[in-house]
């Protein structure tokens, strides 16, 4: 059985059949779902998954079809709903080894400018072949050209970084795995008053865990995409990656709290490691 939560835990699930079908998604719409440079996810047999906190689950349908579940507490992707018999689960999430490990990457046609592939499973611009299923186009922009653009999923909130660009991280610590429900978060940092949303401010919702100083997860309260979080205690503005429409030609500079990295992810490349976070 491989047990799942989300950030807070008002939604939980359990995985008690084999899980299969273990991909990383490149699609620009699961970018800003997690505001990461990719998605990863696992299915199971709907009669083999075990749902708790459903009521907790909001969902948002694009316009174009196919539907985004997330906490509506914590903003945490949940359990996608049933595809032929299938249930996608978001692998961040898992307080367990699933047992398995994923098998290709998927959507690299639309893959993000800032992040580089470096591994060697297979790679798909779409689905892999045999997949019937609908192939939906990734979202526009918005905003005029102008700045560093970002935006969530509906389109409701939209913003512009114009201050200095400070680091770039991915971090692979159990909060930032089950805030984005992926991989590992990436990160921008700039300026405190670098970060100016345009629109859609009053969608804004922010999850802070209780115990912890600083972590705060804010996400559209609409799609559930992660957007960026204005630190004034610390004159930060943290910018998930995944949320911009327009490359930062900035540098990822470290991969941190390697020390917490999910055991179903091999990091590969050359950017540096660190177990916790950069002294």
């Amino acid at each position: 059985m491989v047990r799942s939560n989300c950030l807070c835990g008002a939604v939980q699930w359990d995985a008690e059949g084999d899980l299969q079908f273990m991909s990383h998604c490149h699609c620009g719409r699961c970018r800003k779902a997690h505001g990461t440079a990719f998605s990863s996810a696992a299915a199971v047999a709907v009669k083999d998954l075990l749902l708790r906190g459903e009521e907790n689950i909001e969902r948002w349908r694009s316009p174009e079809g196919g539907v985004r579940c997330f906490c509506k507490q914590c903003g945490s992707a949940t359990p996608a709903d049933p595809w032929n018999g299938l249930v996608f689960l978001p692998a961040g999430n898992f307080e367990d080894d699933p047992g398995t490990r994923p098998q290709f990457h998927i959507f690299v046609g639309s893959k993000a400018p800032w992040y580089e592939i470096t591994d060697n499973l297979p790679r798909y611009d779409t689905y892999p072949q045999g997949v019937d299923a609908a192939v939906l186009p990734d979202s526009q922009p918005l905003d005029p050209p102008g700045g560093i653009r970002g935006s969530c999923l509906c389109g409701g909130v939209g913003f512009v970084v114009d201050g200095e660009l400070l680091r770039c991280h991915y971090c692979h610590c159990q909060r930032c795995r089950k805030a984005r429900s992926a991989a590992h978060a990436a990160n921008l940092f700039t300026t405190a008053d670098g970060v100016h949303f345009t629109r859609g401010a009053e969608l804004l919702k922010s999850y802070k865990i209780p115990e912890a100083q600083f972590f705060t997860q804010v996400f559209c309260r609409t799609c559930g995409s992660k957007m960026p979080r204005i630190d004034k205690e610390r004159g930060y503005g943290v910018i998930p990656l995944g949320a911009l429409d327009d490359d930062p030609h900035f540098p990822v500079q470290a991969h941190i709290f390697v020390g917490s990295k999910a055991p179903w992810f091999e990091i590969t490349g050359n950017v540096p490691q660190f177990a916790e976070r950069v002294t």
